[in-house]
């Protein structure tokens, strides 16, 4: 019994280490967003390698997530009678929720684990040390156009999602199962509010900042060797999917 206390204890302080270390992680990232010289020229490569190369993966995703909720939603409405609510219902379910959430996913697994291999292969080999030693700020250099290019690049990814989410939507509902295709976007144009809109960009911005937030501050206290940077990864991926979560449930309690 005694032991059962002192792991949970261990693991409460260690949770509470880890928030900490996260939050003055940021708080020093920030600062220096702000202090020249400034790199747009970093910031646009980090665009590319986190966002261009992840739209793909994303617009696979949202297609087929469009798919499946106009295939289950159909079903469900025409008990009803309301299957011209088609379009209402898959809009506001990627818009809301579906579109952030499973872009950010997709980020946390594709970018977010290369980022932390990057900046972990970069601590085990002495590379942000020797940015030090030549006066250059290893986070400065190495994580500010991460950060940027996480926050510009995450919302327009998950905008990609919810368009391609309700195209295939479309291609279900209207093409395959007869809804009318009327019906499918005047329901749409009527239920969507700026609200919803604003919602899921607000969601998509606190998504991508704390997902390569995680990565880089996994990858810049990696362990030594391999396996360290291996371990860092893993850790990225499932804090970045759990934060991403809990990160929904409390905006979208403030948003309701």
């Amino acid at each position: 019994m005694a032991n059962l206390v002192r792991q949970l204890g261990q693991r409460s302080l260690n949770i509470v280490q880890e928030a900490g270390g996260l939050m003055i992680f940021l708080l020093e990232s920030l600062g220096l967003a702000f202090v020249p010289p400034f790199r747009p020229r970093r910031i646009l490569q980090e665009i590319y390698q986190i966002g261009v190369k992840s739209t793909l993966i994303v617009m696979l995703t949202g297609a087929f997530t469009g798919m499946v909720m106009a295939l289950q939603g159909y079903y469900t409405l025409k008990q009803y009678g309301s299957e011209g609510a088609l379009g209402s219902a898959v809009a506001l379910s990627l818009i809301r929720e579906m579109g952030p959430v499973l872009t950010g996913i997709m980020v946390s697994a594709r970018a977010g684990s290369a980022v932390t291999a990057e900046i972990g292969i970069m601590r085990i080999t002495e590379q942000l040390d020797a940015l030090d030693t030549m006066a250059v700020n290893p986070i400065q250099y190495v994580v500010m156009p991460k950060l940027l290019a996480g926050v510009i690049a995450v919302p327009l990814l998950t905008a990609i999602f919810d368009v391609v989410g309700i195209l295939g939507g479309y291609l279900v509902g209207v093409v395959l199962l007869g809804v009318s295709s009327g019906s499918y976007f005047s329901s749409m144009a009527q239920s969507v509010v700026p609200l919803d809109v604003n919602g899921g960009i607000v969601k998509s911005l606190v998504f991508g900042l704390t997902i390569i937030l995680v990565a880089c501050y996994k990858g810049y206290h990696t362990g030594a060797g391999a396996e360290g940077v291996s371990r860092a990864t893993n850790q990225t991926v499932v804090l970045s999917a759990v934060l991403v979560l809990a990160w929904d449930y409390v905006l979208t309690s403030f948003f309701m």
